[in-house]
């Protein structure tokens, strides 16, 4: 499950908000909501109800934060579902809708079968299901529901912005960091070699165990790549795996999420590798699969200077062309301006 949508009256609350004198949150709930927002399962709402006064009863609850995108209002509760499923972009398939009313429920299920319905019976009962339980809890995965309540401001922001996108991108003060990867943010960088297609510049996946193994080879460096701007922040956006040798430095792994892509932060990425090398006076190696979903990776790739070979002593060990399609690219950096939009703090490698 990536999003719980919860009917209030009599389910999230006990009692009916516009016929009773009070409503009532049981401590069992409040910590159900809390749980499932810790393990990084969004939550909204689909209620039957007038929107300024349940939103002020969630609120003064105590609890209105952990709810996105509510949809209050006297429409059929599939129609909420979906616009919720929709504006977020989750299948419906990975949403779960909890009602007590078996017509509100039955509603749901023929107009959306894909949906999982659950009794109110049953809320307490929800952190121990299978579907709710991810197979692994990341620094990004307990931020989740601020990153997306974040990024909704940020698209609002965008949407009502005039002018250049450069200098929409310099009003949202980014700030890129790169460090050296730690033990609890594998989980994540797994995530990034795994899901992301079109900024990946090999598709290889690297295992939990294989990078541990890497992780304590003093060889290699695996940096992750975060980002952050005024609005919150994006978590962990990018991954490097580098090999590094006397005379060369070999980037055998680059992926950034495709969410960060307006941002150029594949660009800002490449540039603060590219003057970190420059600095050490090494060659840089980049390894590359071209995929028909990669192209902007090839594109980032293009425009930072890498070429195909590169007459120099290291083009033995590392030949243009390589097994399953993977390409060799080369360049013999040089020292590269600043980011005008984005301030980058980052791990020294020089």
């Amino acid at each position: 499950m990536k999003c719980l949508v919860w009917d209030l009256d009599n389910t999230l609350w006990q009692g009916t908000l516009l016929e009773d004198d009070e409503v009532t949150l049981p401590d069992a709930i409040r910590d159900v909501v809390a749980e499932l927002d810790s393990r990084g399962i969004l939550q909204s709402v689909a209620s039957k109800n007038d929107h300024e006064t349940a939103w002020a009863r969630l609120e003064s609850l105590g609890i209105a934060e952990y709810f996105v995108l509510p949809r209050i209002g006297w429409g059929p509760k599939s129609d909420s579902v979906r616009q919720i499923a929709d504006t977020l972009g989750f299948a419906l398939a990975t949403i779960g809708f909890i009602d007590d009313r078996p017509a509100e429920r039955a509603e749901v299920a023929y107009h959306l079968p894909e949906v999982r319905c659950y009794e109110a019976e049953s809320a307490q009962l929800l952190p121990a299901r299978a579907e709710f339980t991810p197979s692994a809890r990341t620094v990004d995965s307990r931020r989740r529901r601020q990153m997306y309540q974040a990024g909704f401001r940020r698209e609002a922001a965008r949407a009502e912005a005039d002018g250049p996108d450069e200098e929409f991108l310099r009003s949202l003060e980014l700030e890129l960091r790169i460090g050296r990867a730690t033990d609890g943010e594998l989980s994540r960088v797994e995530e990034l070699t795994l899901r992301t297609s079109q900024m990946n510049a090999t598709g290889v996946h690297y295992s939990d165990g294989d990078l541990r193994r890497l992780l304590t080879d003093p060889g290699h460096e695996i940096l992750v790549v975060t980002l952050t701007d005024r609005f919150g922040p994006h978590g962990a956006i990018g991954v490097l795996l580098l090999e590094r040798h006397p005379e060369t430095w070999h980037l055998k792994l680059l992926a950034t999420s495709c969410r960060v892509v307006s941002f150029g932060a594949g660009a800002t990425i490449l540039n603060w590798l590219i003057d970190e090398a420059a600095r050490a006076g090494t060659h840089l190696v980049a390894d590359f699969r071209p995929t028909e979903r990669n192209r902007m990776m090839e594109i980032a790739y293009r425009f930072a200077g890498f070429l195909d070979d590169d007459p120099c002593s290291c083009a033995a060990a590392f030949p243009p062309g390589a097994a399953d399609g993977l390409q060799r690219l080369h360049l013999r950096p040089a020292p590269r301006p600043a980011s005008t939009t984005t301030r980058v703090s980052a791990v020294a490698l020089a």
